[in-house]
């Protein structure tokens, strides 16, 4: 048997069939962390949790911290180690935010199901970077930095519109068409047979060298992120867009923008040009709209598109 099936049997990021939308979303907010983490919503069965763990997997090397959830306020924000208390001794126990701090991402399944009092101490750590206890004779601040992805089925219920804002990016998972479908069915199959085979499997081989071509891409380009420029005209653009859409408040266009920037340097270019701000603004406004965030649909149409379409010149 190849050894790799010793590890967590998800298949390779870059052998996940479709889904684009999803897997920009993760990379820009790798890239860019201030993005402050992504929200994804498609029904069940669309690879929603196999791409976060296949990115995890890719960017750390390990899976990530996953939320439960009826996870607790102490086993989230840490408290008292019980078994310490039984003996009359008092040490502190990490919380799953700190594991998150060590192993890089925090994933949180069926976020709309969470408590909201959970989430929102979630998002502001993510947002602040500062993970501030005061509780049951426990008092404690610490610097923390992970990612954060959080998925949710809408048939099961939605999220507040105060914590849907607080998510950076926000991306639907698309059923595949036919093509998509027979390519995925493909890939699994050739992906556990291949597990199972010799220790030189050259599927595996090539799907190893493919996501370490992704992953240092997303390295290089999170290196180069600060010295790429956004020009003042796009910043107007930005501004307009979200004004045409209604986005409630101003993170939108902040969020926009710094997304595009992480895309430019993942083209590679050292300026933000309208085309990256196009292609990021359904992820940055698509939950601030007015009519998603009293209980609407997360879908971005023609009808969204043509509001800003003459904003950008014809590629």
């Amino acid at each position: 048997m190849n050894p790799a099936a010793d590890g967590p049997r998800i298949l390779p990021y870059s052998r996940v069939v479709g889904q684009t939308e999803l897997k920009l979303a993760l990379e820009l907010n790798h890239v860019v962390p201030r993005i402050g983490g992504v929200l994804m919503a498609g029904t069940r069965g669309t690879a929603k949790s196999t791409l976060v763990r296949a990115f995890a997997l890719m960017v750390h090397g390990e899976l990530p911290v996953t939320l439960p959830i009826n996870a607790t306020d102490d086993r989230v924000l840490g408290g008292w180690d019980l078994d310490a208390l039984i003996k009359g001794e008092t040490r502190p126990q990490p919380g799953l935010l700190e594991d998150a701090h060590a192993r890089g991402l925090l994933y949180i399944d069926e976020v709309n199901l969470l408590d909201d009092h959970l989430v929102n101490i979630i998002l502001d750590v993510v947002s602040t970077g500062v993970l501030s206890v005061q509780r049951e004779g426990l008092a404690t601040a610490k610097q923390l930095s992970f990612g954060l992805v959080g998925t949710m089925n809408p048939e099961e219920g939605g999220l507040r519109p105060q914590l849907l804002d607080r998510f950076g990016l926000m991306v639907t998972a698309g059923q595949l068409g036919a093509e998509d479908r027979h390519r995925m069915i493909r890939t699994v199959l050739d992906f556990e047979e291949h597990l199972a085979g010799p220790d030189d499997s050259g599927w595996l081989a090539a799907a190893e060298r493919d996501t370490a071509a992704l992953r240092d891409r997303l390295e290089r380009a999170r290196q180069s992120v600060p010295g790429v420029r956004v020009p003042d005209d796009v910043l107007r653009l930005c501004a307009e867009a979200a004004t045409r859409v209604d986005a409630v408040g101003q993170r939108g266009e902040i969020v926009a923008t710094l997304a595009a920037r992480a895309l430019a340097a993942l083209e590679g270019a050292d300026r933000v040009e309208p085309g990256h701000l196009l292609r990021v603004l359904p992820m940055a406004l698509r939950h601030r709209r007015p009519e998603t965030a009293h209980g609407g649909t997360f879908g971005w149409g023609p009808e969204d598109q043509d509001r800003v379409a003459d904003l950008f010149p014809a590629p």
